[in-house]
């Protein structure tokens, strides 16, 4: 019978090795950054469908082991899984170190399970209150595991789901001594089964958490052990070995884990095949933090994104944490995108937050696992903050940009001017505090970088463009016969001010609007346009995919940006390479981009007949649309997506080669 379990063992083994290598594929394409995995996303994943499958079936050769065989004799074959699933990953590219560590294993563990099922094992005796004190120590076991944090999360789930492996081994054993009483049968199967589901609950957190190495080499040494000592205390079924026995399988034992531990520490390390086909020595390892980020639509949102994938391009390993949004249908490619635990907020439909406590954690385990070489922060929210934070702890190099003006967010909210005076005082000190400790400060643009040291940040700060990919925006259309389009494209908040352009287009009869975009005032605008009689001349886009957006502007005519808060405007640089002639308000950014009678027209920010006026001149005059669209062109070549790339690319390299700035020089002016 000894025998026939030995053999069952090493079946159930061969099936554990493939659930092993199947489920941790498909945690780890599918776990949150804070190390939770959601089971009903794990449910669809075939990968993830299968390895569960192997994993019940070798539960069931293990279990018709354990009726057969002493725990001593069954429970350390278990080991034999990690052997082939080295193996069987490495293939035949396997170093020497490996092949002597998988046959030390194989030794020690048959020497082992060989002196245990030569010695004579009292009959073991199965009480109820024993197999109850094996099953309350479940649970008290999983809260400790769940309690590890940080750098400690991997490690307390991977030996607390070891211990749970082997209390259940233990539990099920007493089952299947147990089978001429049914009742107590069933109850212990039962018991030592929701041991198992809850060792393999937290088996998946840990996947998530972090390396396979550290997982493997907990629950490979702590789940037979576990289950060798619950099966002797509980149970009593000690064998009766002579010293010299004993001792040599105690020697079995240590060399067996220390083979264990080299097996474990290669699924973390590259194969020799690896070697031959490194990471090009120029890729970095880029975390960027962002507080808003695709589905989200807004301009800060859309840079991260283009930057993240431009990044990506150039072969660099980039990884983006954000808050979780509500839904994401979005096509991420390359990209590792982590999710933060976040909610809505009632000051805006699309914007959701991170706490600072959720955002906390998942800083902390994303740096953990992705150990980046540099973190980029495109706000000082609480994503953003907490990143940095982090990053400062573990003298990881820091980058920060700033799109943000308090007016952007107040603009949601109707408050007494006082009171909203003093709030933006307020977000600008916040603002100052935070990336005061940062060891490299971005900026859009000049005007953007003036602004921040206006409010209070005494340092150098680099200007660096949010860049746009010129020629994918460059194909134009027929012209248009009939009404001139003027096109707006952008959130519809109130900063934007696109009733301004809606009264302008009510006094001119030959032009329409074509407004790209959603928002909190969408409803607003809608009943304005009604209201003044041109709903039939203004149309409402909504959010169109990237395609539809490229064919809107190449249709249209005029560009029209009305907003009072742009510290660059991507929309804008997208219709001048578009070939667009643009009416801008005078205001933050947009002189930047607009050259009166050059390639368009500035007007003073809420002065609706001087709007009107300009898009009238250029709406009756295409010969100078004409010239001005290609003057927008020409204006625009130098904030193509390339330099964008390149230039930070540049700072992420100074910034590793730079010691992060120390308290004394966070509180004095530095070279950004």
């Amino acid at each position: 019978m000894t025998l026939l379990a030995v053999g069952f063992a090493l079946l159930g083994a061969c099936f554990f090795a493939g659930s092993v290598a199947l489920q941790h594929k498909a945690v780890q394409t599918r776990s949150s950054v804070t190390g939770r995995v959601e089971l009903t996303r794990l449910a669809r994943s075939r990968t993830w469908r299968a390895g569960v499958l192997l994993g019940v079936t070798g539960t069931a050769l293990h279990l018709t082991a354990l009726s057969l065989a002493p725990l001593a004799v069954v429970q350390p074959l278990g080991v034999l899984s990690l052997v082939l699933t080295v193996l069987a990953g490495r293939g035949a590219v396997t170093a020497r170190r490996i092949r002597v560590a998988a046959a030390v294993v194989c030794v020690a563990v048959a020497g082992f399970v060989l002196t245990s099922a030569s010695a004579p094992v009292p009959h073991a005796n199965i009480t109820t209150s024993a197999v109850v004190l094996a099953v309350l120590a479940g649970p008290a076991v999983a809260v400790a595991g769940l309690a590890c944090l940080g750098r400690a999360r991997c490690l307390g789930r991977s030996a607390a789901a070891a211990v749970l492996f082997g209390l259940g081994a233990a539990v099920l054993r007493a089952a299947a001594l147990s089978l001429p009483h049914l009742p107590a049968a069933a109850g212990f199967a039962l018991a030592g089964g929701a041991l198992i589901a809850g060792g393999g609950w937290l088996l998946q957190q840990a996947h998530a958490a972090g390396p396979t190495a550290v997982v493997v080499a907990a629950t490979t040494v702590l789940d037979p052990l576990t289950a060798v000592v619950a099966d002797q205390l509980l149970y009593g079924e000690a064998p009766h070995l002579v010293p010299a026995l004993a001792a040599a399988r105690l020697v079995l034992a240590l060399v067996a884990v220390l083979g264990v531990l080299v097996l474990a520490g290669s699924l973390s390390s590259p194969t020799e095949h690896d070697k031959e086909t490194p990471m090009p020595t120029s890729g970095l390892r880029i975390l960027l933090g962002a507080d808003t980020f695709p589905p989200d639509i807004n301009g800060a949102a859309h840079f991260t994104a283009r930057l993240a994938h431009g990044l990506a391009g150039l072969g660099h390993d980039v990884h983006v944490l954000r808050p979780r949004p509500r839904r994401d249908d979005a096509d991420h490619g390359s990209l590792t995108v982590h999710d933060a635990r976040a909610f809505g907020t009632p000051f805006h439909p699309t914007f959701r937050i991170s706490t600072p406590g959720g955002a906390r954690r998942a800083a902390e385990d994303v740096l953990d696992r992705v150990r980046p070489d540099v973190v980029h922060v495109q706000s000082h929210f609480s994503v953003g903050r907490a990143l940095l934070a982090a990053a400062h702890r573990r003298g990881i190099p820091t980058v920060a940009t700033n799109h943000f003006m308090p007016e952007n967010l107040l603009g949601y909210v109707r408050l007494p001017q006082p009171v909203r005076r003093a709030l933006i005082r307020v977000g600008w000190r916040d603002l100052v505090r935070v990336y005061r400790a940062v060891g490299t400060v971005t900026t859009p643009t000049p005007r953007a970088a003036e602004l921040l040291a206006r409010n209070g940040l005494e340092r150098p700060v680099g200007v660096i463009s949010c860049g746009i990919d010129l020629a994918h925006y460059a194909e134009r259309a027929t012209p248009a016969t009939g009404d001139v389009a003027v096109l707006f494209v952008g959130r519809l908040d109130a900063e934007k001010n696109v009733d301004e352009l809606i009264r302008a287009v009510a006094r001119l009869p030959r032009l329409r609007a074509e407004i790209v975009g959603d928002g909190s005032c969408r409803a607003a605008l809608t009943s304005l346009a009604a209201e003044l009689g041109v709903a039939d001349r203004v149309c409402f886009h909504g959010f169109v995919p990237d395609a539809d957006l490229v064919r809107i502007y190449a249709c249209c005519q005029i560009f029209c940006m009305p907003g009072t808060a742009e510290l660059q405007s991507i929309a804008t640089m997208e219709a001048m390479a578009a070939g667009l002639p643009v009416v801008a308000a005078d205001a933050m950014a947009l002189p930047h981009l607009v050259r009166p009678g050059v390639n368009g027209h500035l007007y003073p920010p809420g002065d609706v007949d001087a709007l009107a006026i300009r898009l009238d001149e250029l709406a009756g005059d295409p010969g100078a649309r004409a010239s001005m669209g290609a003057a927008s062109r020409a204006l625009v070549a130098r904030h193509d997506l390339a330099g964008t790339l390149e230039s930070f690319v540049s700072v992420y390299r100074q910034a590793c080669g730079a010691a992060q700035p120390t308290e004394t020089e966070r509180r004095e002016p530095s070279v950004a």
